[in-house]
């Protein structure tokens, strides 16, 4: 009898395991006097599975706010999860975060929802605090959204910030102010480093009336894959002038300031086509053309003159010979995709 009876209990036993398998609730406190918090994952096997997310009142035990979710992901310290972990952008970020977003003077919650932001990062949905509990605010929400994880709430300058990118070479850093119980973006930049050789900065700042851009284009010629056919300076005016091979595969131009800032390049955007530049080898002179403008660089032993026509009206400039570095003739060394030889 006794051995029936613990085999009845064992396979019980085994049988709640099976279904429960990989199923867990975890308490969450600490983070209020007021409030605590349920997270229930329903795979702990998974590095994102399916679950929800509750903040609860402590006294009354009433549920304020929940969320379900079908990417949760955790982490355990001590075997406990703890809220208002925040590792910007990549690191590690709780399901519960408490903080006053709005400046305000009351807490807030920012509730995981998923791994909905860049690079399948967490993404929340943000609840501030009224005089009639949290309510579910769109505008905090999408900043917990559309950029890379959840985003940082400076209480003494009392400014947001948040950051979002693609692939290695672009990103974007925005800082926002509370205006209206929403935030506002007063400065956005981006460093856009996608075409080699050249990196755009570029600045939108908020002049009080509306958001005012200002961009400059640099360039690297010591870049792996760029290779200089021609430089020189012009007297007259101290830029520089590149020509340069890109992956040996084009031809690129481009006028350089003395601040290092690309004032005009061509092509104009970084693409294999075919032909945009004609060299006369027997002349040494290599032309090309860009809407009403023609350009024509002639080169003579160490003299170098660039001449410019636009809708007919002609510009010389004069290169300083003793800045003259490579030389035309290196056009014949490798074929180039858009450039035609006479």
């Amino acid at each position: 009898m006794k051995r029936l009876f613990s085999a009845t209990i064992l396979s019980i036993i085994l049988l709640v395991t099976i279904n429960v398998y990989g199923q867990v609730t975890f308490a969450v406190d600490g983070f209020s006097t007021d409030f605590s918090g349920k997270i229930y994952i329903s795979d702990t096997s998974q590095v994102f599975s399916k679950g929800w997310v509750e903040i609860l009142d402590k006294k009354t035990k009433k549920q304020l706010i929940r969320v379900n979710s079908d990417e949760l992901t955790f982490e355990l310290h001590n075997g406990k999860l703890l809220a208002n972990i925040k590792q910007s952008p990549y690191g590690e970020q709780s399901s519960i975060i408490y903080q006053d977003f709005n400046f305000d003077g009351k807490y807030d919650f920012a509730i995981m929802d998923g791994q909905n932001s860049c690079y399948h990062g967490p993404s929340y949905q943000v609840y501030l605090a009224t005089a009639n509990g949290f309510k579910l605010s769109a505008d905090f929400t999408r900043l917990a959204q559309e950029y890379c994880g959840m985003f940082d709430a400076d209480t003494k300058t009392k400014q947001i910030t948040t950051m979002t990118k693609s692939g290695c070479c672009w990103h974007q850093y925005s800082l926002f102010i509370v205006q209206d119980n929403k935030p506002k973006a007063i400065k956005i930049t981006e460093d856009d480093e996608t075409n080699i050789p050249y990196s755009i900065y570029s600045e939108e700042n908020w002049n009080g009336k509306k958001m005012v851009r200002y961009s400059k284009k640099n360039i690297d010629l010591t870049q792996e894959g760029v290779k200089p056919i021609l430089t020189f300076t012009v007297d007259k005016n101290g830029k520089q002038i590149a020509l340069f091979n890109l992956n040996n595969r084009t031809l690129n131009y481009a006028v350089i300031s003395k601040e290092n800032t690309v004032e005009f390049s061509y092509p104009i955007t970084i693409v294999y086509q075919n032909p945009d530049f004609t060299f006369n080898s027997e002349r040494n002179v290599l032309t090309f053309k860009n809407k009403n403008a023609t350009y024509t660089i002639i080169e003579q032993d160490k003299n170098v003159t660039l001449q410019t026509n636009i809708n007919g009206k002609a510009y010389t400039w004069v290169g300083n010979a003793q800045t003259k570095k490579g030389a035309l003739h290196q056009l014949l060394t490798t074929r180039l995709d858009n450039v035609v030889i006479n």
